[in-house]
This record gives structure tokens, sequence and C-alpha cells, in this order.
């Protein structure tokens, strides 16, 4: 096993990771920063695949007080205020260092100002953008920093473990990665390390997400007794494209501009159903609303025969159709589609993970040393994210999560890791290779178990069901192990990720089984509406072999459900 140190190990290089290297670059060049990351380097990853946009109050007739009640009625008031008011708070800012530092040059109006359009759940037109390709603007500009800066980058480099400091320090002291190219394993010892993999809900039958990410993140953050908050909430975007049977593809959002400019959903006899379902909003109703009425839908019959609803931009006019979402046009015609010309076939697609690793607005997780920020960490956008939230939230954290490490970093001692938990973990990994057997029946049952049991609609019976059947799939793939050797065994590489998708899936069940009721993205057909006494979150936490499991009331430290809409709320943060 070789060895390397570094004062800052960042886990990751999507918006959260990449902002991370850069607020710790800039505000200690003299500190060593290594980011890690499963794929290549700027072209892997959640954030590169943005289209919409990135929520953030700049007009004179907007707020980040607006902006904060948005996000609280949208998470249905049981976000993690401090967390979302750091989120609406810092935004502004973000964005502007984004184009200023990064050269990131977002849409414009005549006037020179950015240009910020409509996203559902939003009471502004505040998403900035640049055109329907924003993610891939940020994360080329960002990268292109960062290389400027000389910031080493070790690419195909997954964690397996988070490795304890030595002699019962409790804290953090880097993580073991494994080298895919080669099958060697390197333990990173750092001061802080940082949790930036993204959650990536792909253990369901259709998903958004980049499919190398499979929840590593999470796990390792779950074995190393990390507490993780409201997993029950994933969410599920209303419109990912439909295409033939078993293309990876399917699934591939067309995003939510299409809605907040006018688009109409429809289902199979031509209704505009949305209005069974939210009539003052229609289709700019929340996502959490709008994607359940699809899968409703298409459960109740009125759905296409391939199982899909519609989306219809036709009556946009094909200029206006092509001059601002020019990439999903060109998506829907390399797929057969004309998004201009007619109704394109869509379908409600896993998207995020609302819930994850608990931290402070500082991105300090229960453990000393270890740090998250984006779609690893949970509480900033309750039980459902309003899109747009996304990005910004990831860019935003991770520039908290950057300076407060490089801020720890500079006074704290390097202390060394167990060398014991090193060698475990590696054992453990290397227990997935050197046999016969195949990931891929055990990946194709999850993702069908979670999309029938844990997905859009979901009952106690269901979900006991559940747990019992991921339980038994963890049993078949701890006993699998791919044939072939080390080096790029793509193989090794699936039976590690489905270990770790199938940690997360018996987390998000348990915590579904536990919130009896129905908020946001989690609706439970035998407990249709929310109670008044579901104003709390769900906690767990690793203990032993078991876990702990337990509600606590909604912490109101700046707005409780029953107010109306208030004026900008203070820009100080407690």
């Amino acid at each position: 096993m070789r060895t390397r140190k570094t004062d800052i190990l960042i886990l990751g290089s999507g918006g959260a990771g990449l902002l991370a290297a850069l607020a710790a670059h800039d505000r200690a060049p003299e500190l060593d920063i290594l980011v890690a990351v499963k794929g290549l380097f700027g072209k892997s990853g959640c954030t590169r695949m943005v289209q919409g946009g990135y929520n953030v109050a700049l007009s004179p007739g907007d707020s980040a007080g607006s902006h904060f009640l948005d996000t609280l009625e949208g998470g249905a008031w049981i976000n993690d205020q401090e967390l979302a008011w750091t989120l609406v708070s810092r935004a502004p800012d973000c964005v502007r260092r984004l184009e200023t530092v990064c050269g990131c040059f977002f849409d414009r109006n005549p006037d020179g100002t950015i240009h910020q359009k409509a996203f559902a759940g939003q009471s502004f037109d505040r998403t900035v953008h640049k055109g329907d390709l924003t993610g891939i603007e940020i994360t080329n500009r960002v990268s292109e920093q960062l290389a400027r800066r000389g910031v080493p980058v070790l690419e195909e480099h997954r964690a397996v473990a988070l490795l304890p400091a030595r002699g019962g320090e409790k804290r953090v002291a880097g993580a073991l990665l494994l080298d895919i190219r080669t099958g060697e394993f390197l333990a990173v010892n750092a001061k802080c390390t940082l949790l930036a993999t993204g959650g990536g809900p792909t253990l369901y039958r259709i998903s958004a997400c980049a499919q190398e990410l499979s929840t590593d993140g999470m796990t390792i953050a779950w074995e190393a007794g990390a507490e993780f908050c409201d997993m029950e909430m994933v969410q599920f975007h209303p419109t990912g494209i439909l295409t033939g049977e078993g293309l990876q593809i399917t699934g591939t959002l067309l995003e939510e501009g299409l809605r907040g400019a006018g688009g109409h959903l429809k289902n199979a006899l031509g209704e505009r159903y949305m209005a069974r379902y939210d009539a003052g909003r229609m289709e700019r109703s929340t996502r959490d609303v709008v994607a359940r009425a699809g899968y409703t839908e298409i459960l109740e019959g009125r759905g296409t025969g391939r199982g899909g609803v519609f989306i219809d931009v036709s009556h946009l006019g094909r200029e206006f159709v092509w001059k601002n979402f020019k990439g999903m046009a060109e998506r829907c015609r390399d797929l057969g589609y004309d998004l201009a010309g007619g109704p394109v076939e869509v379908t409600p697609t896993a998207h995020y993970m609302m819930g994850g690793v608990k931290i402070d607005p500082a991105c300090r997780t229960g453990l000393p040393g270890l740090f998250a920020a984006g779609e690893d960490s949970g509480g900033t956008h309750g039980a459902n994210r309003l899109g747009g939230n996304g990005v910004a939230n990831s860019t935003v954290f991770g520039e908290i999560a950057g300076e407060a490490m490089a801020a720890e970093a500079a006074g704290a001692p390097l202390l060394p890791f167990d060398p014991g938990a090193a060698r475990r973990a590696e054992e453990a990994a290397l227990s997935a290779l050197g046999g016969e057997g195949s990931p891929y029946p055990i990946r194709a049952a999850l993702k069908d178990l979670m999309w029938e049991k844990v997905g859009l609609r979901r009952t106690g019976a269901r979900l006991q069901e559940a747990i019992g059947e991921v339980e038994a799939l963890r049993e078949r793939a701890a006993r699998t192990r791919a044939g072939g050797g080390k080096a790029y065994n793509l193989a090794w590489q699936h039976v590690l990720d489905v270990r770790n998708q199938l940690a997360a899936a018996e987390l998000i069940a348990r915590s579904a089984l536990e919130r009896d009721e129905s908020r946001g993205s989690h609706f439970r057909d035998d407990a249709p509406h929310p109670r008044p006494e579901g104003l709390y979150n769900i906690f767990m936490r690793k203990e032993g072999e078991s876990f702990r499991m337990e509600r606590r009331p909604v912490r109101f430290t700046r707005l409780r459900p029953e107010a109306a809409r208030p004026a900008p709320v203070s820009s100080t943060v407690d």
C-alpha cells in the first residue's frame, strides 16, 4: 500500500469539490491540496450535467428573504434553516466570483445585467444560466482555474474508506483510495478531508445522474460513524426522456426551464393533467408534486403504452425553443424527437438525494477532520429541492468548506492514520475480487425493487418488503467475487458500487418506513397527508453492527410555517 500526505484531501470534482479546492488554495496557497476523482477531472459527476441554472437573488425586486421562504416552502418546512439561509445569502457573491474570478459568463439581458429565467416553485424569476448548458460552463471555467494554480488531481481514484487517526484519536485522518487504472491502493493522510462525491440515486431503475455515482461518499461516511438526516427524501424529476427499452440514456433530463417558459404536460389522452394536482401553479408546481402527478397518470392508465407522459413546448415557437433550449433540442433530435415541433415522451426519473451527512453551516460533520458539501450532505433542502438550488448548494457550500478547511489545516498538526484500519479497508475491497460472480443481476434487482417499493409512492408494507429484499441482496453482494485481475477491472468496480448502493438503499427504506406521513418527495399511500406532528427530522447513525434512529423536532431558528411572506430576513447568519 502506497501512502501520501497532504493538508487537505478533497474527494470529488463536481461543483462542491472544485469550489472547495479553489477557495482553499486562494485562502492559503501555502497548503498542500489534493483532489481525487472517481472519473476524469472536469468530465464526470453531475454538476457538468446541469442544464437549467443557479438560483440567486440578484434583482432589485427580489431578496434573499424571498428566496429563503421559497426554499422552506418547497422543502415542506423541515429544512435546516441555518443551512438554507447560508445558501440563499451567500449565493449572490458566489455567482459574482464565478464570473469575475473564474470567467464564467452567464446569459445577459440587453442592458448587460445577468438574465434570470423562471423555474418552478419560486415566487421570482431568479435562475441564472448559460443557455441550457450551465453546468458545463461552471465546470470548465473552475477546472481551468485549478489547473492554472497547479492543484494536483488524481483521476480514476475512488475512495473506499475514511481512515481514523492512530491511537484512538477521534478524528478522520484521510482516506484510502483505489487507483482504478492499476488496482493499487493509496492511503492519503490528511488534516482535513472533504466528501464531495455526489449522492446520485442510480440505485433506481430510471435515473438522471452521472452513472459512475454510487453513493460512495455517503457509504464510507456511514461506516465511519457520521450522522445522517432525512435519507427518505429522494427527489424524482418530472421529465426524463423516455427512449427505447434498456437504453441507459432513458431518464436523461429535459430541464425545468421548459416548464418555467410555459411548457405543457399532457397524458396520452391529450389532457393537461396538472389541473388535477395543482390547478393554481399547474406545470410550475414543485418537482415532488409534478413528478408524482405524472407517475399517478401512468399508474392509473392515462400514460403512454411505454409508460410515459408528454411534455410539449411546440406552442412556444420553433425559433424560441432553439434559441433558449438548444442543448435539449439537439439531444431530443439525436433521440428521434423534435422538441420544437411536438410532444416528447417523458417519465419521472430519480434525480437527487436531499438527505445525507449532517453538517453545520461551515460544512463540518460530527466527525472531527471530516467535512461534507453538495449532495453528500443533507438538511439544506428539506423534503424537496427547488430546481436551481442544486448547483447553488454545491458551489456555495463548496466555497465554505474550502475556507473552513484552509483555516483549520493552517494551524492543525497532521495526525497519522491507523494502519490497521487501512489494511482492513483494503482487505474489504479485495474481498470483491477473485471469483466468478457477477454484480449485474444484483444491481438490476436493486433498481427494480427501489423503483417499485421505495419510489415515488410508498406504503409501510412495501417498505418492509424492500428492507428484507435489500438485506438478502446485501448477502448476495457480500459473496460476489469478480473475476480477472486488479487493473481496470470494471466488474470489480461494479461489485464495490453495488455494495455501496445497497447500503444507501437500506438507509432510504428504513428512514422512509420511520416517516409515517407524506411530506415533500416522500409520499405514503397508507398515510397520504402531512401531519402537524410531522415537522421533525430523522437522524441515523451506525452503532457497531446496528444503527440508532431518532426523530428530532425541526428547529425553527428563523421562520415558522405559519409565517406570512415576510420582509427580507436579516443578512446576519447566527
